[in-house]
Formats: C-alpha cells, sequence, structure tokens
C-alpha cells in the first residue's frame, strides 16, 4: 500500500478526532480528490475562491439534469 501524503494523514487524523464514521471520511476524502484533480493541483495549494469555483462547477452538473 503506498504511503499516505502528510497532507491526506492530517485529514484523516482531524476527521478521526471530529468522531466522523469511516464512511463520511471516505466520501471526504473522494470530494477532495475530485477538487484536486479539477484544478489539477494539490489542494494545499488551492483557496477559497478555488473552493467556490468548484462548488460553481459542481451545482452546474447537478442542474443539467433539472430541467
Amino acid at each position: 500500500m503506498a504511503e499516505l501524503s502528510p497532507l491526506r494523514r492530517r485529514m484523516i487524523e482531524d476527521m478521526t478526532i471530529r468522531n466522523l464514521s469511516p464512511a463520511t471520511q471516505r466520501s471526504y476524502v473522494h470530494a477532495a480528490v475530485k477538487f484536486s484533480r479539477y484544478f489539477g493541483r494539490s489542494p494545499d495549494r488551492l483557496g477559497l475562491e478555488d473552493v467556490r469555483a468548484f462548488q460553481v462547477h459542481r451545482s452546474r452538473l447537478g442542474s443539467r439534469g433539472r430541467r
């Protein structure tokens, strides 16, 4: 198994401290991976405006089926 990046390890530690279930943790890590891939950069190199842009992108994907 590949070694975890320091950022992923910290994220998992923080979620464990907050007593999030393993399923919720997997979901959050998956979301962080999608966020990172969308911009082609590590999440630690992205900021609040990037979060907003990703949320807008995701909301547009969801609205396509509602018309």
